[in-house]
């Protein structure tokens, strides 16, 4: 496989982490983001250049943002942009934050860095993604499409809005070359899971949790030339957990 450039966000941890080692096997230069500094305890070569620390919910601190891509991009632009940055905001104990509980500071911070900060990305760097027909892949959840018992209503919301932001993005950029798509997963192992998510194994065709890793696969298809003509779509990682 031919590398590209990609500008991931949410890089420090899970799915992101995953996503940068299976991109960087691959060939690919990674570009990466998050609210955190570098950690030099990050196992992939190149993080102390080309990690860029900002926060995708703030006008301002994105804007330097796209400034500081665009400044380390050569002429072939950018191949793909990953929105993997994503909040779920928690109760104190750990429970989900239900439309009661969710005040609106909350449902602003969650829509911010899950919805407006993606759109705002692909805007911003609209003429990079053009210039290399380059693609975008949006990391969205099973929770876009039904009540989960550990995702809040906000983070809920966030992700089914994430959805139809794919598909108006696929439909708006591919006649520009650019496509954009999304992954969905289900229940992935992390280093943060919810209490509780062990036991609904049960309920998982695969009957085990699925791995960041796999999830990364999955993302690195989207972004390669044998993704070509998909556009617009929703590729469910969830070991068939669709009940």
């Amino acid at each position: 496989m031919t590398g590209g450039t990609l500008l991931l966000t949410g890089a420090s941890r899970g799915i992101g982490h995953a996503t940068v080692k299976v991109f960087q096997a691959a060939g690919w230069r990674v570009l990466t983001v998050s609210r955190t500094a570098f950690d030099e305890r990050c196992p992939w070569h190149a993080g102390s250049t080309d990690h860029f620390q900002g926060d995708i919910a703030e006008p301002g601190s994105r804007a330097a943002l796209v400034a500081q891509v665009r400044d380390t991009l050569g002429p072939e632009g950018l191949t793909a942009i990953v929105n993997n940055a994503g909040i779920s905001p928690k109760g104190p104990d750990g429970e989900r934050m239900g439309i009661a509980e969710s005040d609106d500071g909350l449902w602003q911070q969650v829509l911010g860095v899950n919805l407006i900060g993606p759109a705002a990305l692909m805007r911003d760097l609209l003429p990079e993604l053009e210039a290399a027909r380059g693609a975008v892949v949006n990391v969205g959840s099973i929770v876009g499409s039904r009540v989960h018992p550990f995702a809040g209503a906000a983070y809920a919301c966030s992700k089914a809005a994430l959805a139809a932001l794919t598909r108006e993005a696929a439909a708006e950029l591919g006649p520009r070359g650019i496509r954009v798509n999304m992954v969905t997963p289900g229940e992935i192992e992390t280093e943060i899971l919810s209490p509780g998510t062990e036991e609904m194994i049960a309920e998982i065709p695969l009957r085990r949790l699925g791995t960041p890793d796999e999830v990364a696969r999955v993302v690195l298809f989207l972004c390669s030339p044998q993704a070509s003509y998909v556009n617009g779509a929703s590729i469910d990682v969830n070991g068939g957990q669709h009940a």
